[in-house]
């Protein structure tokens, strides 16, 4: 039989702001929020839980996530093998109260793209985080900031077609976000394309462009920026760069990577304090995370050996940054640690801000009729519970 939930006495995150909720209610057929239970069909069970003035957040968002636990998202042996590991990782990020995710793709060859992108469909797990779609970061990027992509694998806009890259309408119905440099030629034709032609939100990165070419792709259909401050041009006090866009009037979203590695903490709270509203926090987290720190081999994306120390992972021998092995919980304490804002100003970076900017009308928000996905949080942000669809899958050793 399926229990309605009744949550008292708690404390939730809306809108950057932490408000007291006597009541809260989760519909046990459709995995709901309601206002009440008063129209709910059947005889059912009501469960109720009091939270104690724990807070309860949306159930965070992964927009960027290259892999973990071992696992690539590049990496493909069979379609039975990928998504058995798609459905591994999303079970482990409920863990670290994501609710949603949106596997990144770097910079590859057309035909692993084509492989790949049908089997990223939106999609949800039993027990687990949802699959959101594909977030493409590449191959339309500037090899001058290449970072740990392979800029032998890069592409110009003008020179090639999405269908080219990622494959047929069946593919590209995957991607639901990419991230190209706009100083490439073409690039304003292909951001109009897909934005326009198949709702495709545009991201700003990798890229060399001054702060006059980001704003006309922002005025081309660009949304956002791709870890603002990491492989683009520096924020110079003449030459602003991509990272002046978080000022302009054309005010984009914009990415950050706040595992004290990737940024400075002060640079991590100045670009915060820039605009709180559009800013959304990321891990960009790779397969070492969720594993020991030691050697390990490259991948599709990167033909080198990699080292992780801690949440930090180097091409071996180089001081190149790959990704991160941070978790975006981690990433929303030292959001507030470092910039002085309160958890909830720190939660919606990682939960409305992006449902917000990617256009979701069913999860990210807590209020009547979005997905009952969210997460337990004690005081200092450490998850307690995640629950999916009004079910809990996870909960914490306390």
């Amino acid at each position: 039989m399926y229990r309605n939930l009744l949550i008292k006495n708690t404390r939730i995150c809306c809108n950057g702001a932490l408000i007291d909720k006597d009541e809260l209610y989760v519909n046990g057929v459709t995995g709901l929020f309601e206002n009440s239970l008063a129209n709910s069909s059947g005889e059912m069970d009501l469960e109720t839980i009091d939270l104690e003035n724990r807070i309860i957040a949306p159930a965070f968002i992964e927009l960027q996530i290259n892999g973990c636990l071992g696992i690539h998202f590049t990496n493909f042996l069979d379609e039975g093998t990928y998504r058995a590991n798609l459905e591994m990782v999303s079970r482990y990020l409920v863990e670290k109260g994501v609710g949603g995710f949106y596997v990144t793709l770097p910079t590859v060859k057309a035909d692993v793209f084509k492989k790949i992108l049908p089997q990223l469909k939106p999609r949800e797990y039993d027990d687990g985080a949802g699959l959101l779609g594909a977030h493409c970061e590449g191959p339309w990027l500037n090899p001058s900031k290449k970072g740990a992509h392979d800029a032998s694998l890069m592409q110009i806009p003008c020179r090639t077609s999405i269908e080219q890259l990622y494959g047929d309408n069946d593919s590209v119905s995957a991607i639901k976000m990419v991230t190209l440099a706009p100083e490439l030629d073409g690039s304003s034709t292909v951001i109009e394309e897909l934005t326009k032609g198949h709702n495709i939100r545009v991201s700003l990165g990798h890229s060399a462009a001054d702060f006059d070419t980001g704003l006309a792709a922002l005025k081309a259909g660009a949304a956002t920026m791709t870890h603002v401050f990491n492989a683009m041009n520096p924020l110079h006090h003449r030459s602003p760069g991509l990272a002046g866009l978080m000022v302009s009037e054309e005010s984009p979203y914009f990415s950050l990577i706040a595992d004290g590695i990737h940024l400075h903490a002060a640079t991590l709270a100045m670009a915060f304090r820039a605009n709180p509203q559009k800013c959304i926090l990321i891990t960009d987290s790779v397969e070492m995370a969720g594993l020991a720190d030691g050697l390990y081999p490259g991948h599709a994306q990167i033909p080198h050996q990699q080292r992780k120390q801690g949440n930090q992972v180097t091409i071996e021998g180089t001081d190149t940054l790959i990704g991160s092995c941070s978790s975006l919980d981690e990433c929303i304490r030292n959001l507030t640690q470092w910039s002085g804002c309160s958890l909830a100003q720190a939660v919606q970076c990682a939960t409305e801000n992006i449902a917000r900017m990617m256009g979701l009308k069913d999860r990210g928000v807590i209020e009547m009729g979005r997905r009952a996905d969210f997460v337990v949080l004690d005081d200092a942000g450490r998850v307690l519970e995640t629950w999916i669809g009004g079910k809990a899958v996870y909960q914490s050793e306390r």
